[in-house]
C-alpha cells in the first residue's frame, strides 16, 4: 500500500503601502490597470491621499516597476 502526503503550500501577502502622485480619478484608473495586470494582488487606492495599500506576494521592486509604467512618480512608504 502506498501512502500519499499532500503538502498545503500558503503564501503569505504581505501588506505594502506606497505613494503615488495621483490627481485624478484618470491617474487611479491607470494604478487600477497596472496592478490587474499582476497576479496574486489585492489593493486599495486612497486618491485624496495619494497612497496605494497592496497585499501581494510580489517584490516591492516589482510593485514599484508595475506602478511606474502609469507615468506617476511612485515611492515606497513601507509595510503594514
Amino acid at each position: 500500500m502506498h501512502q500519499l502526503n499532500l503538502f498545503h503550500l500558503s503564501i503569505t501577502l504581505l501588506k505594502h503601502e506606497l505613494s503615488v502622485n495621483m490627481t485624478c480619478e484618470g491617474c487611479s484608473s491607470a494604478v487600477s490597470r497596472v496592478l490587474n495586470k499582476l497576479e496574486g494582488v489585492e489593493f486599495d487606492i486612497d486618491l485624496p491621499n495619494k497612497k496605494v495599500c497592496i497585499n501581494s506576494e510580489h517584490s516591492v521592486d516589482l510593485l514599484l516597476e508595475t506602478l511606474g509604467k502609469t507615468g506617476k512618480a511612485v515611492s515606497y512608504l513601507g509595510s503594514k
